[in-house]
């Protein structure tokens, strides 16, 4: 910049100092804020990079908030839709197992001739609750009931879930060794379940496990173990040493006080237990005990052969290998090498009972008590199977207390029913397990009586036509009656949400 000159040639300072030029002041003054703009050019684009990154980390906050909302909202509503499609699932399945005498008694003439005759046994329809219900399920669902049914579903109305479905596995619970009945009062109960329980636990296999201490330096053998279990359910304080061979026992020993010298001690229920879990509470049931003897696979609760729930006779026709072989062990002679040395025995047994099973598809192989005592013993058309296969027939103790320890008929179910929602990779699930108790349950289409035992139970005026009904004598006008009305759905026992 070239400094600016007066006519006169001098400069403006010049001139300001010589007082010659009055506007030399204001010339000055321009200039002095030509270079404070200067020293404050970019303070506008510092603010408004500033008020940009704050209106950034205010906007990804919001959207971070709003999204979180959005995925929890999201996540509820699926997870109450998915809770609803399990309840939808197990209401499906009690009706399924209530339709089930009607189903036996249609297909009554065909099951004789596949059991050789005599009253038709039970048919095992809850194993394909996932194939009968799926009319009622997702497209998937949909296409299997189809393809095994043949239907056209296109024309029914108001089948299958939208943008839910589930899936159900049914157990029946009179399959398992009850331990429960420890809790009635008489001593054969007690002697019945302290047999099966060191028959469940024989084999040498097992030998190494009972030898050692368990996690807190205690003896763990079977009768140690096996007395725990009875004596945390029997409602007495006497010592139970859990040996069926003595017929005599001492009643006056108490209860060791093993709980109350834990950490965090806590006595004995001395009642039914519960739940299952329950179980874990007991001296001795370890993880590894529990792997073995209760729960082998918690995916496969057909593999379970312990229950808390059931009439404490045993299914034959649905039973696994091991519960059989624990029944039948309970009631042998004492020694028998199947029970106790002979591995090799033990295992051929159950592979030819899966694969018994197998080969049979669900119908039942017995069609009395009478008959697994027959194939026990190596008689009949499955134990000449047996006998193929190299099993040596097991002598017993007595045959009637083995046959009254049997039954053909489940009367009490567990339903695992998972619903699932999917919302495109992700799938929200809710599973519920349910144990329903068909004991006394009347049939299917008995509505008007059933209506009316709901009117006796609470009191109310009786529905009309009911006058003409049979009701049972044991129902009276009001009171508690009402808790114990026969469901042709069943009666729940146990129902847990996870």
């Amino acid at each position: 910049m070239f400094p600016f000159r007066s006519p006169s040639g001098s400069t403006p300072r010049a001139a300001s100092r010589s007082g010659s030029d009055p506007s030399a002041g204001d010339l000055g003054a321009r200039l002095s804020r030509l270079r404070a703009r200067r020293r404050q050019r970019g303070v506008a684009l510092v603010m408004v990079l500033g008020t940009l990154t704050l209106l950034t980390v205010m906007l990804t906050e919001f959207q971070d908030e709003a999204s979180a909302e959005l995925g929890s909202s999201v996540s509820a509503r699926d997870s109450v839709r998915a809770e609803y499609a399990a309840r939808s699932a197990v209401n499906l399945t009690r009706l399924l197992l209530a339709s089930e005498p009607t189903i036996r008694n249609s297909a009554g003439m065909m099951l004789s001739l596949l059991t050789g005759g005599g009253k038709p046994p039970q048919i095992p329809i809850w194993k394909y609750s996932d194939l009968i219900l799926g009319a009622f399920n997702d497209e998937e669902g949909r296409e299997m009931f189809q393809g095994l049914s043949g239907l056209n579903l296109a024309e029914g109305e108001n089948l299958g879930m939208e943008g839910a479905g589930f899936r159900i596995e049914v157990v029946d619970e009179d399959s398992k060794i009850n331990v429960n009945i420890a809790a009635r009062p008489d001593a054969f109960s007690k002697k019945k379940i302290a047999e099966q329980l060191l028959a469940l636990m024989a084999g040498a296999q097992h030998e190494e496990f009972f030898q050692g201490l368990d996690e807190r330096g205690n003896l763990a053998d079977r009768q140690t173990i096996c007395g725990a279990i009875i004596d945390w359910i029997d409602p007495d304080e006497a010592f139970e040493a859990c040996d069926p061979r003595v017929e005599v026992r001492q009643q006056t020993a108490p209860e060791d006080s093993f709980y109350q010298m834990l950490p965090r001690p806590y006595r004995r229920k001395n009642a039914a237990l519960d739940s299952l879990e329950e179980l874990r509470m007991v001296r001795g049931v370890s993880d590894d005990f529990w792997t073995r003897f209760v729960e082998p696979d918690p995916d496969r609760p057909d593999k379970r052969k312990v229950t808390v729930w059931g009439s404490g006779s045993l299914n034959v026709n649905t039973a696994n290998a091991d519960t059989l072989l624990a029944l039948v062990c309970s009631g042998a002679v004492p020694n028998t090498p199947i029970c106790t040395t002979d591995v090799q025995q033990r295992l051929m047994f159950v592979q030819t009972v899966e694969l018994m099973k197998g080969m049979m598809m669900g119908a039942p192989a017995f069609n009395s008590p009478k008959a697994f005592i027959d194939a026990v013993k190596g008689q009949g058309l499955i134990g000449q199977m047996l006998l193929a296969q190299g099993f040596q027939p097991i002598p017993l103790l007595s045959e009637k207390q083995l046959q009254d320890a049997v039954t053909l008929e489940s009367k009490s179910f567990s339903i695992y029913a998972t619903g699932y929602v999917r919302s495109g990779k992700h799938e929200t699930r809710s599973r519920i397990h349910a144990v329903v108790d068909f004991r006394g349950a009347p049939p299917p289409g008995t509505a008007l009586q059933y209506q009316a035992l709901q009117a006796m139970g609470q009191g109310t005026p009786l529905p009309e036509g009911a006058e003409q009904l049979s009701m049972p004598a044991t129902f009276e006008q009001g009171g508690i009656a009402g808790a114990f009305l026969p469901n042709p759905a069943g009666n729940i026992l146990y129902y847990r949400v996870d």
